[in-house]
């Protein structure tokens, strides 16, 4: 959180905050992530896990993953709005002209505000003459995947989901369901959830362990440094990476 001092129009001595939601969101993300591991790692040992643990594993992980999407929201909203602001707490004076060149040059907060999540991190790399994110860049792809996913949790919709009862192997989603098409995308992706039945659908059950909250937290900062560095801006979170970690 950033504060200051200043004399308020009354001449009395106020006090402003900024906040940096940001943070809070990806050491939240990290945090649950962590916690679901562990129960996770517990289950494993003792080959069990109650009806309490995979509740709170469900929570943890599911809150994680939407965390982390939540986390990419603040942070681009924020660089923006400090950029609208005129809120510049560097001391390098490039990267003071850079923020003042975004402010110039996206003034219309309700454009900036309906903008698409990957639209706004795109938009701002190219107002400062930055290369943009390419389509064949695996975090870039990663990070459209996890919207997907966060979108299809808050905007979840009902479905008939088919699993084979028969045959070899380990049973899988068919047909032209949710189900079946996040399987065949992010089962490669991530260590599926090991508390889920055998006879569960991959989405949301097997998808929603361990596995993908990491992918989400990781992918998530990943994506973030790389946008950072191109901008030549610090990130943020820069100072608490060591309460990032997910297992």
């Amino acid at each position: 959180m950033d504060g200051e001092n200043r004399d308020g129009a009354n001449g009395e001595m106020e006090i402003r905050f900024r906040d940096c939601l940001s943070v809070r969101y990806i050491q939240s993300a990290a945090l649950l992530c962590r916690l679901g591991y562990e129960i996770e790692s517990s289950a494993r040992k003792t080959g069990d896990a109650s009806s309490d643990d995979l509740l709170r594993h469900e929570a943890f992980i599911l809150n994680s993953v939407l965390s982390s999407v939540a986390f990419l929201e603040s942070t681009i909203n924020e660089l923006h709005a400090d950029a609208a602001d005129g809120a510049y707490y560097f001391a390098d004076e490039k990267q003071e002209i850079l923020l003042r060149d975004i402010g110039e040059r996206w003034k219309n907060e309700k454009n900036f505000d309906r903008a698409p999540l990957i639209s706004k991190y795109q938009r701002i790399l190219e107002i400062t003459e930055k290369c943009p994110f390419s389509d064949h860049e695996q975090a870039f792809a990663n990070i459209r995947l996890l919207l997907e996913i966060r979108n299809n949790l808050l905007h979840y919709k009902r479905e008939w989901v088919v699993i084979p009862v028969t045959g070899p192997g380990v049973p899988s989603s068919k047909g032209g369901s949710t189900a079946n098409r996040f399987e065949k995308i992010l089962r490669a992706k991530f260590t599926i959830n090991p508390l889920a039945a055998k006879n569960q659908p991959f989405f949301p059950d097997k998808c929603l362990g361990h596995g993908c909250a990491e992918w989400a937290v990781l992918n998530s900062l990943i994506f973030t440094d790389a946008f950072f560095r191109r901008l030549g801006l610090p990130a943020p979170y820069e100072g608490i990476r060591e309460d990032l970690a997910t297992r």
